[in-house]
């Protein structure tokens, strides 16, 4: 089954490539600053290995990942720009222009689209730890909500033994599918749980119900958690 994130990427790249580039994300992004020394790239979102930067430096950082192509060094430069509260329309912005550059490069914890509560979920997830190594993965879905007034963007909480990217495929194809992903499901929110993969099924299972309760509780649209 093709890999629903890729044929997303190449759809997005196709679209970005009829519209004019953007020169930059920002009006007032100043010249590139002397970088000190380098990040890990290799950290997890969850790290944030950029959290020392000022603004400046991350600006810079991007577009040196965007001229060498470097999607992983530019997802985390955007990444740490959303979890700081930039503003959506500049992160929409670094988004389309680092898919246009760099769509083969890009990590999938890095999402297609703005997702406003997305720091939120980031520090939920990280209230739950795993000890126990196991078959089982905790996994998201962005759903979509446009259509509704609690909208734009609900969330799936799901545990499976596949990887979250086979499982999503199941449910866009019907295979045990939730009607929720099936009908709504733009795709897989990869980074908020990345800790929480090849755990123990039963620890799997309780987190599967809590971190649903507490993204609820934090005032998500939640769907799953069962």
């Amino acid at each position: 089954m093709e890999h629903s994130r890729k044929a997303q990427a190449l759809r997005t790249a196709t679209f970005l490539r009829r519209a004019p580039v953007r020169p930059t994300i920002i009006s007032d992004v100043p010249p590139q600053p002397e970088l000190s020394k380098h990040f890990d790239i290799t950290d997890s979102p969850a790290a944030r290995p950029l959290r020392s930067k000022t603004r400046p430096e991350i600006l810079a950082y991007l577009e040196r990942a965007l001229d060498e192509q470097n999607g992983l060094q530019g997802a985390h430069c955007v990444h740490e720009l959303w979890m700081r509260g930039e503003f959506p329309a500049r992160i929409e912005t670094a988004l389309e222009r680092l898919w246009e550059r760099a769509a083969k490069t890009i990590p999938e914890w890095l999402p297609m689209r703005y997702v406003d509560w997305l720091p939120t979920a980031y520090e939920v997830a990280t209230r739950f730890q795993a000890e126990r190594r196991g078959r089982s993965n905790l996994y998201l879905v962005l759903l979509d909500y446009q259509d509704r007034r609690d909208g734009p963007h609900g969330v799936y909480v799901g545990m499976t033994h596949y990887s979250p990217a086979q499982r999503f495929d199941q449910h866009k194809a019907g295979i045990r599918a939730a009607g929720s992903v099936l009908k709504r499901g733009l795709e897989v929110l990869t980074g908020p749980v990345l800790h929480l993969q090849h755990i123990a099924r039963p620890l799997a299972a309780r987190i599967e119900i809590e971190l649903a309760e507490d993204l609820r509780d934090a005032g998500l649209l939640v769907q799953g958690g069962h």
